[in-house]
């Protein structure tokens, strides 16, 4: 019913969308003519940027700066399974560059979300990430996926991509990024990753709990079973499949800075009167990603609820894979490093770097751990100080383990 409620309003954005590009493509002509015109052209555009989309985004890095010289660059997947494909960021350059597979957050946002990640370690990593796809459109037959799953297919791109690489990963994906290292570590798997770099991500979540690691452990996981997850409608390829739909997460999101997003949307509306393009085009690119949203497979949700946010069982080195143990003091050989930032108000300040206490069998010159002062959540991995400050560590962490 949840689902259904959902696509009855997301039908009435797609006729406001549609009023709105009717308004604008009337009024835009006579905007010069005076103010209230230009009011009415901003308020059709605001219109026109009504609900939701399920609509995965383009990457759009064509170019990047390698050298002294711009090579192109080309999305090619590489290895797909029908929840996620392994893509690569292809480009033509002469000296071979550290692999690096970016493992992407699974909460509610696709893969995109990482656009400025991506683009600050092209020009110096030959970069893959997981692109993960929406569950709502992968059909039942295609069966389940959850938390061990997600750790197998990290395994499975390791693998893909070959020996010699390295791994990022991004927030949520810390815990099955450290899973996998370690799994791989017990099995000997010659495509072990030769450095792990773990950014914002909760490894530990009883360190300085945050709002969302105590909204996590004030219900059962019954009531997250019960009250968060909906059957995709029969309009959608994956029909039947029970998810935790992405536009929940976003409201979850939303609901905890309303005040500010309501601010943007006001900011937004006078720049479009006002005619401040470039101002207009920031807030329009922040928003048209963060409303672009895939829904996750419920066991996945729920597993991960669970293991990560409830049971902590990574932390107390109790996390199984396929009801076999994951020890991490077996990470021997592969580098850690952990980002965090100061200002984090999802992973707070000593979640990531709890890694570190979990991976004994480490001599010390192979961790390494960088706060960033004055960065939020999404600060450590996107935006300025990112990419002039933590990036750089990144990059010489990476390359000093290559």
């Amino acid at each position: 019913m949840m689902y259904d409620a959902f696509q009855a309003q997301a039908d009435i954005a797609d006729q406001t969308r549609f009023w709105g590009r009717l308004i604008n493509d009337a009024v835009s002509p006579w905007t010069a003519l005076g103010e209230p015109l230009t009011w009415w052209s901003a308020g059709a555009r605001m219109m026109m940027r009504a609900g939701l989309t399920f609509a995965r985004p383009s990457f759009n890095i064509g170019v990047v700066t390698v050298g002294n010289r711009e090579v192109p660059v080309t999305e090619e997947p590489v290895y797909a399974t029908p929840f996620g494909t392994l893509l690569r960021f292809r480009k033509d350059v002469d000296t071979p560059q550290p692999k690096l597979l970016v493992v992407a957050p699974l909460s509610g946002h696709f893969a995109t979300l990482l656009r400025g990640t991506v683009r600050a370690l092209l020009p110096d990593h030959d970069v893959y990430i997981t692109d993960w796809h929406n569950a709502r459109d992968v059909p039942l037959s295609a069966g389940r996926f959850g938390f061990d799953d997600y750790v197998d297919h990290l395994v499975q791109f390791m693998g893909v991509i070959g020996e010699g690489a390295h791994m990022l990963a991004v927030c949520q994906p810390a815990v099955q990024a450290l899973a996998a290292a370690a799994w791989m570590a017990q099995t000997k798997d010659p495509a072990a990753p030769r450095s792990l770099t773990l950014m914002a991500g909760p490894v530990d979540c009883r360190v300085n709990p945050t709002v969302v690691n105590e909204l996590a452990t004030s219900k059962p996981i019954e009531w997250f079973e019960r009250n968060l997850l909906a059957t995709v409608p029969r309009r959608h390829k994956g029909a039947g499949r029970r998810v935790y739909p992405g536009f929940v997460q976003v409201s979850a999101f939303m609901s905890m800075n309303m005040k500010r997003h309501m601010q943007g949307h006001a900011d937004l509306f006078w720049h479009m009167a006002n005619g401040e393009t470039e101002k207009a085009a920031v807030i329009e690119n922040f928003y048209d990603e963060y409303f672009a949203v895939l829904d996750l497979a419920a066991e996945f949700y729920i597993e991960t609820v669970k293991t990560v946010f409830q049971d902590y069982t990574l932390a107390k080195n109790e996390l199984t894979h396929r009801g076999e143990p994951i020890d991490t003091r077996a990470i021997r050989r592969t580098a850690l490093m952990t980002v965090e930032g100061e200002r984090d108000d999802i992973c707070s300040v000593g979640q990531t770097m709890a890694a570190h206490d979990l991976c004994t069998g480490l001599a010390p010159h192979m961790k390494s751990h960088h706060l960033q002062a004055g960065v939020g959540h999404y600060g450590v991995f996107s935006g300025k100080r990112w990419e002039t400050q933590i990036y750089p560590q990144v990059r010489n962490f990476i390359a000093s383990h290559a």
